[in-house]
């Protein structure tokens, strides 16, 4: 038998096709994207709150966050007295290992990309890495939002089992605000360092030892007495959490704290990154 080659040219009749064929004026091997619609920011973001529970240290993190905050609890609620077992006191007991741990998490959020190699694959899908940083940063935000109301949730449950006289007096909008604003200070002062170091462990070891340090030094050098709650965060936030009123000069030594330990890492690494290569 002999073999016959058939010229596909002239099995199909001018102006018709076939199943496989390239329409006319495409080029083969090419595709027309230029009326796929972008990647919506709402879309990065919940890709990025994924990522909080996709990894073993994220989600042991989180669970260690809920776990930690409900034995404080419920400590608080063995050894106080039956007076002292307000909202007040229940939610201010949540303020110390959600303070302790959400900077972590904001760490975390933005070092596994790096430590984990990933950043390539979400850079090559999301081309824009600033629309990255800023989802990263959103999700952050987030989370540490979410763990303030299981905290407040947790906190309510104990209020409401203690029976505690006036127990939900002297907690309002304002003291729920300034918990709030020091939980996500917290959270992206973690990020801001993450994003700096682009490393796990240094930035979870700079973030610990280095503003802590700082305190120290600012309370016992006598000469930046005045200087330091415009440069100490931890002394310029102090009035977030013992309760007392906050004017317009705390206010300003709070933005101003933010700016050098919040805003400056995190608009340095920022930069880096979008001018670093990714391997």
């Amino acid at each position: 038998m002999s073999a016959v080659a058939v010229n596909s040219a002239d099995s199909h009749p001018a102006g018709s096709s076939s199943a496989g064929s390239t329409p006319v004026g495409l080029n083969p091997g090419s595709f027309d994207l230029a009326g796929t619609p972008g990647i919506p920011l709402w879309r990065v973001v919940s890709v990025e709150l994924r990522k909080l529970v996709d990894t073993r240290a994220g989600r042991w993190l989180l669970i260690a966050i809920g776990v930690i905050t409900a034995a404080v609890i419920v400590v608080v609620y063995l050894t106080a007295e039956k007076d002292s077992r307000t909202f007040v006191t229940f939610v201010q007991a949540t303020a110390a290992p959600q303070g302790f741990l959400l900077p972590v998490l904001g760490i975390l959020l933005m070092t596994s990309e790096w430590t984990q190699r990933t950043a390539l694959v979400s850079f090559t899908l999301v081309p824009g890495r600033g629309r990255v940083l800023l989802a990263k940063t959103i999700a952050a935000v987030i989370a540490g939002l979410l763990a303030l109301v299981v905290a407040i949730a947790i906190a309510a449950v104990a209020t409401l089992v203690s029976g505690a006289p006036a127990a939900w007096k002297g907690f309002g909008a304002t003291e729920l605000g300034k918990l709030a604003l020091l939980q996500e200070i917290g959270v992206l002062q973690g990020l801001a360092f993450g994003l700096l170091f682009l490393n796990s462990a240094a930035a979870i070891v700079t973030y610990f030892v280095l503003p802590n340090v700082f305190t120290i030094v600012a309370a016992l050098w006598k000469a930046l007495a005045d200087a330091r709650p415009w440069i100490d965060l931890n002394a310029s936030q102090s009035g977030l959490f013992d309760g007392s009123a906050m004017g317009g000069r705390q206010w300003l030594q709070l933005a101003s704290g933010v700016a050098i330990w919040v805003l400056l890492p995190y608009v340095t690494g920022f930069w880096r990154v979008l001018r670093a290569e990714v391997k």
